[in-house]
């Protein structure tokens, strides 16, 4: 039977997903997201964000945005769910960054996001001399954990997962990446990289179930 490592823990149904296709699962959590106090205005025009961490935060300070620009379907549907309006969605900062600078130069934005994020946003903005006050709403730390047994595919969900699992382990299996940028990451340790075909977890275990079965 093939095995696979999840680097985050799953629901009922995403596990099912790999276990109805003969597939066996270790998981566990490579992090842990720690929501921190913070100050913005109770109403506002236009913001970024990034993560589904980001909009719980912004849902628990009763933050009324105008306008949201996101990154990701989970983080949409999430926005959406909690009653914001999504203007614009892309499947990665690096779409939605060009998108800003052409469309919102003379705008200013809240850019709601964790201790640990990508620069690609900031910098398009500053290079663009977009206005924009970045707004960090959540802490990611590592937990890493030294793994003894070996797996055929080891499920990366962020940048951060993949750093925190290569902290206490090497392995050859394939690992199969919830989208470009966590690739990006995941190749500095090894050259058995895939990429899912959509930024969301069932698409990674989905990638991963076509992979052991080829």
């Amino acid at each position: 039977m093939k095995s696979v490592l999840s680097t985050k823990k799953l629901s009922f149904s995403q596990r099912e997903l790999l276990l109805n296709a003969g597939i066996s699962l270790v998981e566990y959590n490579a992090i842990k997201i720690d929501f921190i106090d913070f100050k913005a205005p109770s109403e506002i025009d236009n913001a970024i964000i990034t993560s589904q961490n980001s909009v719980s935060a912004i849902q628990n300070a009763n933050i009324k945005i105008q306008n949201c620009y996101c990154v990701g379907e989970k983080t949409k549907a999430l926005l959406e769910k909690n009653g914001q309006k999504v203007i614009k969605m892309t499947e990665y900062a690096s779409e939605l960054a060009p998108y800003l600078v052409e469309n919102y130069k003379n705008d200013h934005f809240y850019f709601f996001c964790g201790n640990i994020r990508s620069d690609v946003i900031p910098s398009a903005l500053n290079e663009n001399n977009v206005s924009f006050e970045e707004i960090k709403v959540y802490n990611t730390s590592f937990l890493p954990k030294k793994i003894e047994r070996q797996f055929d595919a080891i499920m990366f969900f962020s940048p951060s997962g993949v750093r925190s699992y290569f902290k206490e382990n090497k392995t050859e299996a394939l690992a199969v990446c919830i989208g470009t940028t966590t690739a990006s990451e995941a190749k500095n340790y090894t050259d058995h990289v895939v990429v899912s075909n959509a930024t969301i977890v069932e698409s990674v275990i989905a990638k991963t179930v076509k992979m052991l079965r080829t």
